[in-house]
């Protein structure tokens, strides 16, 4: 595992050529929110309307859109579960996945090229989480949805067909924020016992500043502007930022799964995930990092367009795929400049 590194210089040319023109793209539907946009309603309409029509989709062996239980007294939980192609004679791994979007925006079809992509590349049946957004549902209700979710993934596991030893919490972003607040809850709740969380550039510190944060605050897709307005919107005026659900790179880490960590060099949450590594490894918790110095936050919903994305998605599917098999993860992912 390397250590965490100061962003180097700043400007859109630290971008790799390829990720520059998409990220372009992607900014260009992205509702400006905490600027022009401060509504969180009307974000989501803006994203709607402009969002691409979902051609071309992975196919994956199938889909199935259900509700499950959410937490006591919370309304049910819409999910959508992936099950990869072909019969298996084996039991897979059972990935529960939770959408990035600032705890605000998203949903099951905003992510559902990469629930599919993760799917395929790991052999595992995905349980896509639709919980409940802020500002409607606040700190830390999303929170406890995606513990109400995992739970229900465990109690269903052999319904999914899935190896009970390779239940695998998985997210990007504000949904990485939630896969790691789920492994505390599970190790003070007394289960159910995960055994991997594979987190794709997570939010790990909302309140930290970081030399990331800094030097990528402008003109790399997610803005300084845009998360300070998520995080009023998930955390309210008066959440303790330092709580454990909210930060969990502040809180004890011993006994944690073991973790595969995807960082973005031109991203303000680098420094939050590389910092989660190093924090996990001090406290003896195996990981695997894939950092790729040339990429923006969100460089994975752009899939087969870049190659880093495909590297960073091969190498989700490689350490999820293992959890159900006894063959060992290799050292440290790689990553590249793109």
């Amino acid at each position: 595992m390397t250590a965490v590194a100061s962003p180097g210089p700043s400007g859109p040319e630290r971008l790799a050529p390829k990720a520059r023109a998409l990220m372009e793209a992607m900014a260009a539907v992205f509702p400006d929110v905490g600027v022009t946009v401060t509504d969180a309603a009307e974000a989501r309409r803006m994203l709607a309307r402009m969002m691409p029509p979902p051609t071309g989709n992975p196919a994956v062996g199938q889909v199935e859109d259900r509700t499950i239980p959410g937490p006591e007294g919370a309304p049910e939980l819409p999910v959508r579960i992936y099950r990869p192609p072909g019969e298996s004679a084996a039991a897979v791994p059972t990935a529960v996945f939770f959408h990035g979007g600032g705890w605000v925006l998203g949903g099951l079809d905003s992510h559902d090229t990469t629930a599919r992509s993760l799917c395929l590349a790991s052999g595992a049946v995905v349980v896509a989480v639709d919980y409940r957004l802020a500002p409607e549902a606040r700190f830390p209700e999303p929170a406890e949805d995606a513990y109400a979710a995992v739970c229900w993934a465990w109690e269903h596991v052999g319904e999914l067909g899935g190896d009970p030893r390779a239940l695998v919490v998985a997210g990007d972003s504000a949904g990485g924020n939630l896969a790691t607040v789920c492994t505390l809850m599970s190790r003070e709740r007394g289960g159910p016992r995960i055994a991997h969380q594979s987190l794709i550039y997570p939010s790990t510190d909302p309140g930290a500043r970081t030399p990331s944060r800094a030097a990528n605050a402008r003109g790399y897709f997610l803005t300084e502007e845009a998360m300070r307005w998520f995080g009023i919107q998930y955390f309210g005026p008066d959440a303790d930022l330092s709580h454990p659900y909210a930060a969990p790179l502040r809180t004890d880490l011993r006994g944690l799964p073991p973790a595969h960590i995807v960082t973005a060099g031109c991203d303000p949450l680098c420094d939050e995930g590389r910092l989660y590594a190093a924090r996990l490894s001090e406290a003896g918790v195996p990981v695997t990092e894939a950092h790729f110095p040339g990429m923006f936050h969100g460089f994975l919903g752009v899939g087969r367009l870049l190659p880093d994305a495909l590297e960073a998605m091969a190498g989700l599917g490689k350490v999820i795929a293992a959890t159900a098999s006894d063959r060992k993860i290799d050292g440290d992912e790689g990553g590249s400049e793109g």
